[in-house]
């Protein structure tokens, strides 16, 4: 206690970034300086120092600091000890003794490894998961569902509950049924980290049909889901490991009464994969994933990770487009986030909305309508088209399919706004792959330089997690790449920097790439294994481009390969359609082919060869059968390069099948926004592929887990002939 007197303006000086004063406390005296710090690229908020000045009240280096010398409070003259001891209790602590406890005693608990005794505190920011494609694997990881609602820390101190919001807000009154059933609970004094959910019909936590419920000031379909315990009975749990932490809960929990809203969240310690398996086919959100031996650790972090079934996260609600159909609704919402402090367009979100949502959102955003945001970079006039832009003030919580080639969201669905979470913190989720998936074998040989480099920015896909994912994806890849000669794109800034094409030897190439003659001044490059392939990594290789014939037969192509590139107004069904024609045409004359996405904006029909026939002679059929499929529908098709003949139509790309001439790896990323991935599919999966870039670094590994067999299982073993 005392008081303090500012230098000047107390307000002139905190927008200045430095605040001056003097404090007459009990403990503290003397000058002081709070002094703001400069933004370093990576921190979302900055951060202040509390500097002392020098003067008469400094201390010594070696001097006892004021919080070591004044262990009694300077309120009720009252010390920790004693408060810990029992010696005397506050109003607080009188009202916990009249609570039924059957809680383990606080002598017991403080003796676990990591507890310690403590004031119950007022709010403890909660951990966070970073987000990954896959879940982690290993007996240290225990899996629990991800519930869909609002994240929620409950502060019991004797008779009193609190609800407190992620960013501490107090929600108490939202959820007063919740606080009801809490405070039954036969514990003195706990924090307790949970979600607060609302049940659809089919059983599932549903965020939109929490909204509803708040709206409509429902409580019946209401459960609180509990899964961590930070404090109980005078001992702060967070430095106990999490699976004592939840015995320890499960123990409270196993006394609520079965008819509250009050869940204890089990968790599993099988297998990640084949719990989100199961998760996804139940049609939940995902799940998470958190070290069992790790301490409670505020912020976000790789102890606590989350797999989903579907991209999902917060954007930025920065304007609307009316609806045509219904008037003073919503047609669609415009989405965004902040990218160092400035305004990214992430595009549109045009379904997930009820009808009488549509016309909420529109009458929330209607006083908000302002001038066009200051974009870091100006959208494109299509996307502008009908907008009525607003102040960038609430957040909507979205799921979609991906990326698009041009950075904006791919099939994005509303799910409700979110109040928990101001839109000036919302940044992309950055997805990371779990080092602990990667085998040690793979990268035994490869040390990889500057491995937290970003090489994608768009999904903050780094070196090491590139590294991770074609660990992971080898036995898939290595059969397409491994013995071809290769051409590299290398990015060394990353994929929104400067890349270039290479296709010979570099300075500091390890033996897991070989150099291979082809009669060139220069020799190429093939790689055999998970080694060569992680030395690609290492060297900063974004896309990998595969010859059509083996290094050993280099001069007889074992596959053929059609690129159907669409031009500019040309439909994703249209791409569809050509591809199965182009399938059909191929039959005619006795030849199967395979399919994958390009990765890109269109499809890649493959015909497998026996290697006899020479580059020449592949190249010749290929154009002729092309100019054929280009003569017969020359509105749909063209078999010329020109960009002025490509407009509204297709190039059936014929010039991969040439000497020297390559095309994208299967299973090969691209230097592209949001990192997709040239993906082969079966043909009868061809109906359910959206776009040529649908698969990503983010979402191939569960792909490939969840397959039944190989597409192109038949591919090396189905040699054929060309009918010449």
């Amino acid at each position: 206690r005392g008081t303090w007197t500012p230098d000047g303006d107390p307000q002139k000086s905190l927008k200045a970034g430095k605040l001056s004063f003097s404090l007459e406390g009990k403990r503290l005296k003397g000058h002081w300086a709070l002094v703001r710090m400069k933004l370093d690229g990576k921190d979302k908020k900055r951060n202040w120092l509390l500097i002392k000045g020098r003067d008469a009240h400094a201390i010594g280096e070696a001097e006892p600091e004021p919080v070591e010398k004044a262990t009694v409070s300077a309120i009720s003259g009252v010390s920790n000890d004693d408060l810990a001891k029992g010696k005397t209790l506050r109003p607080d602590h009188r009202a916990r003794a009249r609570k039924p406890d059957t809680m383990a005693p606080t002598a017991t608990l403080a003796k676990l490894a990591g507890a310690k005794k403590a004031i119950l505190p007022v709010f403890v920011e909660p951990s966070l998961a970073v987000s990954a494609a896959q879940p982690p694997d290993g007996p240290e990881w225990l899996h629990e569902i991800k519930h869909d609602g609002y994240r929620m820390q409950a502060r019991i101190d004797g008779g009193k509950v609190e609800l407190l919001t992620r960013k501490g807000l107090d929600w108490t009154k939202r959820f007063h049924p919740v606080a009801k059933a809490l405070k039954n609970l036969p514990v003195q004094a706990a924090l307790i980290d949970g979600e607060i959910i609302a049940q659809d019909a089919a059983g599932h936590s549903s965020f939109s049909s929490l909204q509803v419920d708040l709206k409509a000031g429902r409580h019946d379909r209401l459960a609180y889901y509990v899964f961590d315990l930070l404090y109980c009975n005078g001992v702060d749990l967070r430095g106990v490991a999490l699976q004592e932490r939840k015995r320890i809960l499960a123990s409270l929990m196993a006394s609520a009464d079965a008819s509250t809203t009050l869940r204890y969240s089990e968790h599993l310690d099988v297998g990640g994969e084949t719990i989100l398996a199961h998760a996804c086919k139940l049609g939940l959100e995902g799940i998470i994933s958190k070290r069992g031996d790790m301490p409670y650790l505020s912020g976000r972090g790789e102890h606590w990770v989350k797999s989903k079934c579907m991209l999902r996260q917060e954007f930025a609600v920065v304007g609307f487009v009316p609806s045509a159909a219904v008037k003073n609704a919503i047609g669609s919402l415009v989405l965004g986030y902040h990218k160092n402090g400035e305004l990214v367009h992430a595009g549109r979100a045009g379904t997930g909305y009820s009808s009488e949502e549509a016309l909420s959102l529109r009458k929330i955003l209607q006083p908000l309508a302002e001038d066009k945001p200051k974009f870091r970079k100006t959208p494109t006039a299509v996307s502008m088209k009908d907008v009525i832009w607003v102040k960038p003030q609430l957040v909507a919580e979205i799921e979609y399919r991906g990326w698009s080639a041009d950075s904006l969201l791919r099939q994005a669905a509303y799910k409700g706004l979110r109040e928990d979470k101001a839109a000036a913190e919302v940044v992309l989720e950055k997805t990371v792959a779990v080092t602990a998936r990667q085998p040690k074998a793979a990268t035994a040989h490869v040390k990889l330089t500057h491995p937290e480099r970003v090489l994608w920015e768009q999904n903050g896909f780094t070196k090491q997690a590139l590294a991770n994912f074609y660990a992971g994806i080898a036995k898939w890849i290595i059969p397409h790449i491994g013995g071809r000669i290769l051409s590299l794109v290398r990015c060394p800034q990353g994929a929104g920097g400067q890349c270039f094409f290479t296709k010979h030897a570099w300075m500091g190439m390890n033996e897991g790439v070989r150099l291979v003659d082809t009669g060139d001044e220069k020799p190429m490059l093939a790689i055999d294994g998970i080694e060569g392939l992680l030395t690609l990594v290492q060297m900063n290789v974004l896309e990998i481009h595969v010859w059509g014939s083996q290094a050993k037969d280099m001069d007889r192509p074992d596959r053929m390969i059609f690129d159907l590139d669409p031009g500019e107004d040309v439909t994703w069904a249209d791409v569809r359609n050509a591809a199965l024609e182009l399938r059909q045409r191929l039959e005619t004359v006795g030849l199967r082919s395979f399919v994958k996405t390009s990765g890109g904006k269109g499809l890649h029909v493959v015909v497998p060869l026996q290697p006899r026939a020479d580059w020449d002679e592949v190249k010749a059929f290929s154009k002729a059968f092309a100019g054929l499929m280009a003569t017969d529908t020359p509105r749909r098709y063209v078999a010329n390069m020109a960009k002025n003949r490509r407009r509204g139509r297709i190039f059936i790309d014929y010039l991969r099948n040439g000497r020297g001439a390559t095309a994208i790896a299967p299973y090969s990323t691209r230097s592209r926004p949001g990192a997709p991935v040239s993906v082969p599919v079966e043909w009868s999966e061809l109906p359910d592929i959206t776009a040529g870039d649908q698969f990503t670094v983010d979402n191939l590994e569960h792909r490939l887990n969840h397959l039944k067999r190989d597409p192109w299982a038949e591919l090396p073993g189905h040699k054929q002939t060309l009918p010449l």
